[in-house]
Parts: C-alpha cells; sequence; structure tokens
C-alpha cells in the first residue's frame, strides 16, 4: 500500500533527526495534524473488536512475526514505552493484542488487561510484565506451553501513539525441557492463523547480523504474501552489524536482497545490558536517535525515515490506518452478505415465546391456528413441503389397482379350470341346470383373497398421510417440545382410531362382495352381446321345460339357469374389479386424511382451554441457544455496520 501524503506529510529533513523537530515536537505535529484523521479508524476498529465482530470477519490489524531472540519484544517495549516479559525460550506464549492509545499531556497512564472472563485495570506501567505472565499462565498453564486465546492489554498513556499490534510467539525450532516435541509446529499454526489473512499487515522482525533470506519469519511471511505487498520488515541490533558487513544491510534496506512492497526499517532498542544498567526507555530512545544520526554508513537514513524506533511508530500508525479506510468497502461488502444469511436463517427460528403472562395464551393459540391451516391446507391440496400427500398416495393406490387386475387374471384361469373340472364330472343333470354354489364359492374365495392386500395399501397409506402431520408439526412447533410431543400424541391415536374403522369398513366391504349380487346395466348389455338370447334358444331345443320366463335373465340367477359359460363369470369380476379399485381408496382417503384432519384440527385447538400454557411454550434449549446466537450476531453486524458508515 503505498504512504498516504493526505494521512501524514512532514516538513523538509535536516540532520538533526528523523525530522527538523525533536522527538516530543515531532509527536505534538503527529497528533495536532492527524488526530482527527488517524483516531476515528484506530477507535472503530477497536469497537469492531469490542463487540466481537471478529467472529464473524477478519478485521485489519498487524502481526508482530519473529524468531526467538529477533529482538520482537524489545521492538514492542519501545513502540509501548513498558517493559513487557522477555527472556530466554518461549516468552510471548499467547497471543497479545497491544492497543496503545495517546491521551493529551498531563492525563495519567492507565492498563486494562483482558483475557477470558477476567478484565483488570491497573495505573503502574512496572506491572505490566506480571500482569502478562499471570495471564499467560491462567490460558496456557504454567510451564512453557502455548495458547491460541487471545490476551488484549490496553495502555492509554500522553507518551504513545495510536496504533494497535498483535504480538505472536516467537519461531522456535528445538523444543526446551517441559515442551512438547511439536512444539515448533504449534507455533507455526499460530501464527499462520493470523499472518494469512489478506486483512493483517505483517510486520516481521529479524537481526540485522543474520541472513535475511534464510530467517524463518520472513519466509512464512512470504508464504502467505508472496508479492510482499502486506509484509514491513523491521531490522534490529543494527549495533551487532559485523565491521565491513553495513554494505549488506543498505541493500536490504534498498530491497536488492528481498523484495517488499512496505520495506524495511531498522531500529535500535533497549538491550539485556542496557536494562541491567537501569536505562529508561526515554532515554533509549535518545541514545537510539544518537546512534543512527553518527553512524557513518546510516545517518542517511534518518532522513528517508527508514530508522528509529520513532519513525517506526509513525509509518506503521500510517500503514494501519491506509490499511483500514482501503478495506471498509469490503469490510461493507461482507457485512452485508453475513447480514442477509443470518436474516434467510433466522426465519427457520420465528420469534421466541413472550415473556408476560398475558401474552402467551395468545401467542399459543397462534401458534396452533397456524398448524391448524396447514393441516387443512395439507387436506385440500395435499401440500406440504417439498412433495404432495396426493402424489406420495397415487403409486401405492396404483398398485392396488394393478393388484385387482391380476387377481382378474387368476380368476379367469380358476373359471376355466373350474368350469372343465365340472363338466368332467357331471352326473345325470342336464346341462342346463348347473350347480350355482360352485361358482359362487368361487367368486367368495377370490373375493375374499383381496383382504390381505387392501389392508396392506390401508397401512401404507396411513404410514404416508401420519409421516405429513408429523413433518407440519415438527416444522410448526420446531422449538417447542412439549407443545410438539402433545400434538405428535394426537396425530398418532387419531390415526390408530382412523386405521382401525377404515379397516373395519374395508373387511364390510369385500364381506359385500361375496353377495355376488350387481343391478349393474353395462353387466346386462354385456350378456346381450354374447347373444345370449340365441344361445338360450339353442339349449331349449334338448332340455326340459321349467316354465320360467327365461327372456328377461335374472342378474343374480344368471349363474344358475343357464348354459355354463366361464365369459358370463368374468364379465361379472369385472364388477367386482371396478368397486373395489375405487371403493378402497376412496374409504381411506376420506378417514385416513380428510377425516383425521378435521380431527387434529379439532383436538389441537382444545389444546388452549386449561393447558399449562407456559410449559407448552417452554422452548428447547438448542433451538433458544441457536436463535440467541442469531440474534447476537445480527446484532453485531448491524452495529458494525453503522460504525462504519460513519467512516466511509
Amino acid at each position: 500500500m503505498d504512504s498516504s501524503p493526505e494521512l501524514l506529510d512532514y516538513d523538509s529533513p535536516d540532520d538533526n533527526g528523523c525530522k527538523n523537530e525533536t522527538p516530543e515536537e515531532k509527536i505534538g505535529v503527529f497528533l495536532k495534524q492527524w488526530e482527527s484523521k488517524v483516531r476515528p479508524y484506530i477507535e472503530m476498529i477497536d469497537y469492531l473488536r469490542q463487540i466481537g465482530i471478529e467472529k464473524e470477519l477478519a478485521l485489519p490489524s498487524i502481526a508482530v512475526v519473529g524468531d526467538q531472540s529477533s529482538g520482537k519484544s524489545s521492538v514492542l517495549e519501545a513502540l509501548s514505552g513498558v517493559a513487557l516479559p522477555r527472556g530466554s525460550g518461549i516468552v510471548t506464549r499467547c497471543p497479545l493484542e497491544l492497543k496503545l492509545r495517546k491521551l493529551k499531556a498531563g492525563a495519567s497512564w492507565t492498563a486494562v488487561i483482558s483475557y477470558g472472563d477476567v478484565q483488570e485495570t491497573f495505573t503502574d506501567p512496572s506491572k505490566v510484565e506480571s500482569y502478562v505472565r499471570k495471564a499467560q499462565n491462567v490460558l496456557a498453564g504454567d510451564g512453557v506451553g502455548i495458547c491460541d486465546d487471545l490476551i488484549s492489554l490496553q495502555i492509554t498513556s500522553p507518551d504513545v501513539c495510536d496504533l494497535t499490534l498483535i504480538d505472536l510467539p516467537g519461531i522456535t525450532r528445538v523444543p526446551v525441557k517441559g515442551q512438547p516435541e511439536d512444539i515448533g509446529d504449534q507455533i507455526k499454526r499460530l501464527i499462520l492463523k493470523f499472518i494469512k489473512k489478506k486483512e493483517t499487515i505483517n510486520l516481521v522482525v529479524v537481526p540485522c547480523n543474520v541472513d535475511i533470506a534464510t530467517t524463518e519469519a520472513l519466509q512464512m511471511a512470504q508464504g502467505v504474501d508472496p508479492d510482499g505487498s502486506r509484509t514491513l520488515a523491521i531490522l534490529t541490533k543494527p549495533d551487532l552489524v559485523d565491521k565491513g558487513a553495513e554494505a549488506d544491510v543498505l541493500q536490504i534496506i534498498q530491497g536488492k536482497i528481498v523484495n517488499l512492497k512496505k520495506g524495511f526499517i531498522i531500529v535500535r532498542c533497549r538491550g539485556q545490558s542496557d536494562i541491567n544498567e537501569n536505562i529508561s526507555l526515554a532515554e533509549a530512545t535518545k541514545m537510539e536517535a544518537d546512534f543512527f544520526r553518527n553512524h557513518i554508513h546510516f545517518s542517511h537514513l534518518l532522513n528517508e525515515e527508514k530508522v528509529t524506533t520513532l519513525c517506526l511508530a509513525n509509518r506503521l500508525t500510517k500503514e494501519l490506518v491506509g490499511h483500514i479506510r482501503a478495506s471498509l468497502p469490503t469490510l461493507t461488502q461482507q457485512i452485508q452478505i453475513l447480514l442477509s444469511s443470518v436474516r434467510m436463517e433466522m426465519r427457520k427460528y420465528s420469534d421466541g415465546p413472550p415473556l408476560e403472562p398475558e401474552r402467551m395464551g395468545p401467542f399459543l393459540s397462534k401458534k396452533i391456528q397456524e398448524f391448524c391451516d396447514h393441516v387443512s391446507e395439507l387436506s385440500r391440496t395435499g401440500e406440504c413441503g417439498e412433495k404432495n400427500v396426493y402424489s406420495l398416495m397415487r403409486p401405492v393406490f396404483k398398485n392396488w389397482e394393478m393388484h385387482m387386475r391380476d387377481s382378474k387374471e387368476s380368476f379367469t384361469n380358476a373359471v376355466r379350470e373350474m368350469t372343465e373340472d365340472y363338466e368332467a364330472h357331471r352326473g345325470r343333470e342336464l346341462i342346463t341346470f348347473s350347480d350355482y354354489c360352485v361358482f359362487e364359492m368361487l367368486i367368495q374365495k377370490h373375493v375374499n383373497n383381496l383382504k390381505t392386500p387392501a389392508l396392506e395399501t390401508l397401512k401404507i397409506i396411513r404410514g404416508i398421510v401420519q409421516s405429513e402431520f408429523q413433518l407440519l408439526c415438527e416444522l410448526c412447533f420446531l422449538n417447542y417440545p412439549h407443545l410438539r410431543l402433545m400434538i405428535l400424541g394426537q396425530i398418532d391415536e387419531i390415526q390408530l382410531k382412523q386405521e382401525t374403522k377404515v379397516e373395519k369398513r374395508i373387511l364390510e366391504y369385500i364381506s359385500m362382495e361375496k353377495l355376488i349380487y350387481t343391478q349393474d346395466p353395462i353387466f346386462t348389455r354385456q350378456m346381450v352381446n354374447f347373444k345370449f338370447v340365441e344361445q338360450r334358444q339353442e339349449y331349449e331345443s334338448v332340455a326340459l321345460d321349467t316354465g320360467e320366463n327365461s327372456t328377461s335373465p335374472n342378474n343374480c340367477a344368471v349363474f344358475d339357469t343357464r348354459k355354463l359359460t366361464p365369459e358370463k363369470l368374468i364379465i361379472y369380476f369385472e364388477i367386482v374389479y371396478q368397486r373395489l379399485a375405487d371403493i378402497v381408496p376412496m374409504v381411506i382417503q376420506l378417514f385416513i386424511l380428510k377425516e383425521a384432519a378435521v380431527m387434529l384440527r379439532t383436538e389441537s385447538m382444545d389444546l388452549r382451554n386449561g393447558a399449562d400454557v407456559s410449559k407448552l411454550l417452554s422452548e428447547d434449549s438448542e433451538a433458544g441457544r441457536k436463535r440467541t446466537e442469531l440474534y447476537q450476531r445480527m446484532e453485531r453486524l448491524r452495529q458494525a455496520h453503522e460504525r462504519i458508515s460513519i467512516n466511509l
């Protein structure tokens, strides 16, 4: 990202330091000219972090990365003005969010440390190290382990700049006593979690006296930011550069060794020997400026703003604010997308029940009424979910009809076999006198065999309808387990009752079919089509005169006074086939779906009378938790959108 002259624009440099003014004067100029432009962006990001928006999306930030003993802690000390934990081995064991907030001159120094559910305020700068170590021990345990949980340390003081940094554990390769064997991999995973985000500026700390191209911290940064567009490198310990190697450092600064678009800055911070000699941070800052001013190889870098902690602080502030400004359109778009997604998901979880007892009854009535309306619509149109209940029942009824059709063929074969057997064993009776009871028994036996498939059809349809009713109940009372359980119980009872009723009706219809009776005019016409009259005249030429009116066949006696013809029985079974093929599906639909829907509606509405309303409306814990979570997410996103809109 290019430097924005709109944010920072100092006077022409001279030989007295980073700029014409003294360090104190420079900070004053910075505050006067740019506080109104810098502070709002820093505070906006702080506000977004405070409301927890990072649970939804990544925010612009600066992550500090470095190998162990790279001088990372010293850089942060110089920027914050306080002593942070330092020493050998892993010092930073948890990500440390360091928030620096500039106060007007004369204001008192204050710090607030937050981690987990703990938040403590203190006013003694010398206690920062102990508070941070205590927080790390709470989160990562006593010892040398690490933890992903964030520690937030906010320092407000007249002597700091507005800046937020995230300090990450130093990269290590060899575990020490008490550390797991994969401690190096754990640290790398933690670092990558932060630096891989495109919203993060990676601040890589590298000592001047090592081969920069081989440092693991820079290699990790290059792995996630190959073009170096969001990586800024800090070179530390320039006083330890071997004599004659200064030219190599200058080549690094000029980007000839590693090309980083944000470039390099050299700083000289307090070392352990300085601390042992009780050199204060203020004195160390002055010593740093003198070091570069008097350095034969690095003094010209003062004019280019590529050395000193002061220049680093100004540069980081400018980079962070510029990064925030550039990210705002993307942040706004991401928030809008997330808001739409959350609102859509919340539709699955309607508003919870009212807390006021006087409003619970009407709310319960409304929920039950909505369910009953869905039940009525299901009965009327079949609509429920993605499929129509009638489309689910239709194949089952079709199978019943196909079974009837197949039974007609088997009946035909049985009639022909029986007729042939009858003719073969006929005794002295004339052929005009056939045994009607034999054929009646054949039809009755065949009709009786239809019981099982008819009742199987009933059970399948009951399962389909009951499942659809249950689905409606689950959808309408998703968050109310007690109410849902009661309605499901009603559905089971009603379906069982209706199934028993339909089973009785089906058995009655099948029993009626054993009567062998019809007044169907089609049947009569079909008899005529068989040239019944001509056949009768042929029979009468050899038959005894019975004295009956043979020109007007009786529907019930057609089998016992005429010549044996299987076609007549087959024609009659067609009547049976047509009647049962229709009547079974019709009676099932009437009682299992239509009447059951009416009964369910009535019984559900009765729940409103004398019920424990508060119990019926008590929510499922998971559903309540999910609704609360979605509501909180929506509130965070809404607040974030409002705050960002102010800065756009």
